[in-house]
């Protein structure tokens, strides 16, 4: 071996102990295997190899983390069977907004500057509050290091002319560090069924830039600074009592991010943090010919959040991580009388510490005061023992909370063609009181009373427990989890209209749990081939039907025989959207001579059903709206020529799976990439 090859192998083991360096999950940064959570990193080099463009891409390939289509077609992440609703999106630790459905589209987000995603699993309240009941997923960038410029530029041409087209380019000058990141990305769509009208995906481009600066004024004494912006146009069309409309969607994004670390000695240091974001999006459909309007919507959140944290390192005592801040949350929205909004203060704590040599304990717990809903005391438990040098045994236990959204609190849409009217809790009793003066109530179904008491916070109680082993070439987790979620928030029908049609508005009743197990195994044949594979069985069940299927109270008809029968346990398949078995299975190829690498990667999700077909309002084997089980296979190979170019080839669903009902998946994505690194 020569000394420019023991130079390159040395890098490479420095940047992968890096990226196993996590922040979310405490606030500091840890070492990944020393953690007492359950967390999923996932690397740059991953990220690159596998050939993935866009955040739902690569989540969805993880154990445990599936990625859920909505009505709206926008795709949403499940982290232990809990949705996408209650699950906390971060970038460099700070939340983003936009969630016109309670689904974050996880698909606006590219990956082209990226340097590692963390996701915590579980209850996450104690740090990051409302959204984090059932987990985080941080997207943290990269901060330059080398004093000459550095950066890539990229091109990828794929299937339904897919375009994606990166720019990145970083350095440091002294104490000044930059940051310029450009993305592009476009399609001319797709349709899965070309006997409906329209397409399943319609025409889009967007665009991503994100710019970053970072001053270092000493060694104490440092200034992070960002700046993001999105924007995407999508076609749109839909037919309508035999009119084609036509129109367009709009979706743009805001993100201001400053932050100044300051270290006061060897044991203590602390952030300022300042953070603005905003997030736009309308959508207009009209009669071309007529030019009849036949949807018109805007959408218009604001964030606003200052906060303070510091962490303090006592001698041979552990750490001490505390923070207070205020969040000011605002959204403009078509079938919102006004504009309105919510605020809170919160303050939090943790403490990091090792009672004995083996044991390591994190305590901490938040405190959230908002102007609408009652307060919030989350805490969260967690801890790790190291049984010998290869295997650990670790465990925690969390309290989790949503609090009630804009669309839950203050909707008011009512559909002109059917007749039906969705109102927001706060509004009800008033917009109720405006429909029986105009003569459109019939009967009301419930008092005012049930109005009145303010709508309580989703709320979950969390608890993981597993073991991890690593040795030599293996390296093994096994989680247990298990999530009861209580107050979750559904509509209910409040009141029936003259027309035959109902009123619905928002109430707190159901009560669900998800639990089961998840592995993950690796094992490193040589230092060049290695194969990973993953694991998850799930239950997800609805508590009161449960009894009630118990007691024989729910019944469904056979589409065999046309009978009606009571639904017993072994009937009862649980929540919608949810897959008793996920696996995966990767192997992953590195041809150091040949500067080249390949990879496959084996995804299978069992079956799943996407509605309540019987109208008895769970999930059972007499639905009809189940999807079968299947395998996507997912290949991609790089090369590099002259140092400095890239060409990778790859394709995403191999075997070619389409299925109506799935729309993220149009059939084999085969692509072409080329960059160059400089």
């Amino acid at each position: 071996m020569g000394q420019n090859e023991q130079k390159t192998v040395r890098d490479s083991l420095k940047v992968e102990k890096l990226e196993e360096v996590i922040l979310t999950a405490t606030r500091t940064e840890r070492q990944l295997s020393s953690l007492p959570l359950p967390v999923t990193l996932i690397s740059k080099k991953k990220i690159l190899q596998s050939g993935t463009i866009r955040l739902d891409e690569i989540l969805n390939e993880q154990t445990g983390i599936i990625t859920v289509t909505d009505e709206s077609g926008f795709e949403g992440v499940q982290i232990q069977g809990i949705a996408s609703d209650y699950i906390l999106i971060l970038i460099d630790g700070v939340p983003l907004v936009g969630r016109s459905a309670g689904n974050f589209d996880l698909s606006r987000l590219t990956v082209g500057n990226i340097k590692q995603i963390e996701v915590v699993k579980g209850p996450s309240s104690s740090l990051y509050g409302s959204e984090a009941l059932g987990g985080v997923i941080n997207i943290i960038t990269e901060k330059p290091k080398s004093e000459e410029l550095h950066g890539n530029a990229s091109y990828r041409f794929g299937s339904f002319t897919q375009q994606d087209i990166n720019v990145d380019i970083k350095q440091r000058y002294k104490k000044l560090r930059y940051v310029f990141f450009a993305n592009r990305f476009s399609s001319e769509g797709y349709d899965l069924n070309p006997d409906v009208d329209g397409q399943t995906v319609n025409p889009f481009e967007n665009y991503t830039v994100n710019g970053r600066i970072y001053y270092d004024f000493n060694d104490k004494l440092s200034l992070f600074t960002s700046a993001r912006f999105y924007d995407q146009v999508q076609d749109a069309g839909f037919t309508f009592n035999d009119v084609a409309f036509e129109g367009d969607s709009k979706e743009r994004e805001w993100n201001a991010h400053a932050r100044i670390d300051q270290k006061w000695n060897d044991r203590l240091d602390t952030s300022y943090e300042l953070y603005y974001t905003n997030y736009t999006a309308n959508e207009r459909l009209a009669d071309p010919i007529s030019e009849d309007v036949l949807s018109d919507s805007d959408f218009d959140q604001k964030l606003f959040r200052p906060e303070i944290r510091g962490n303090y390192a006592f001698a041979d005592a552990g750490t001490l991580t505390a923070g207070f801040g205020f969040q000011y949350d605002e959204l403009d929205r078509t079938f919102f009388d006004e504009t309105v909004s919510f605020n809170s203060q919160y303050a939090y704590a943790q403490y990091d510490f090792n009672p004995v040599e083996r044991l390591n304990v994190i305590a901490g717990a938040r405190f959230d005061n908002h102007s609408e809903y009652s307060n919030q005391f989350s805490p969260k438990l967690a801890m790790r023992y190291k049984l010998t040098n290869a295997i650990s045994v670790k465990g925690s236990v969390g309290y989790g909370f949503k609090a009630p959204d804009f669309r839950q609190l203050y909707f008011d849409f009512t559909n002109s063609a059917v007749g039906y009217t969705v109102l927001g809790y706060n509004v009800a009793l008033d917009k109720l009181r405006e429909l029986r003066e105009q003569g459109q109530i019939l009967d009301v179904v419930v008092s005012e009373d049930d109005l009145n008491n303010p709508l309580e916070a989703e709320s979950s109680v969390g608890y993981n427990v597993g073991l991890t082993f690593k040795e030599g070439k293996w390296n093994s987790e096994l989680n247990f989890f298990r999530n009861d979620i209580k107050n979750l928030i559904d509509t209910r029908i409040i009141a029936r209209k003259t027309n035959g049609q109902n009123v619905f508005s928002y109430v707190n009743f159901d009560e669900i749990y998800t639990t089961g197990f998840e592995i993950n195994t690796g094992y490193k044949i040589t230092n060049a081939l290695n194969l990973s594979a993953g694991y998850q069985l799930l239950y997800a069940y609805d508590k009161k039907k449960q009894q009630e299927v118990e007691d024989g109270q729910v019944f469904a008809r056979d589409p065999a025989t046309n009978q009606t029968v009571a639904v017993t346990q072994s009937d009862n398949f649980g929540l919608v959207n949810r897959s008793r078995h996920n696996a995966n299975f990767k192997v992953f190829y590195d041809i150091a001579s040949a500067k080249a690498n390949i990879n496959l990667r084996l995804l299978y999700r069992s079956k799943y059903a996407q509605f309540d077909t019987n109208g008895n309002g769970l999930i059972d084997t007499y639905d009809t709206s189940f999807i079968d089980g299947y395998v996507t296979t997912n290949i991609a190979a790089s090369k590099t020529f002259y140092d400095d170019f890239t060409l990778q080839v790859g394709a995403n669903n191999l075997l070619d799976y389409t299925d109506n009902n799935i729309p993220t998946l149009p059939g084999i994505q085969g692509y072409v990439k080329l960059n160059y690194q400089f």
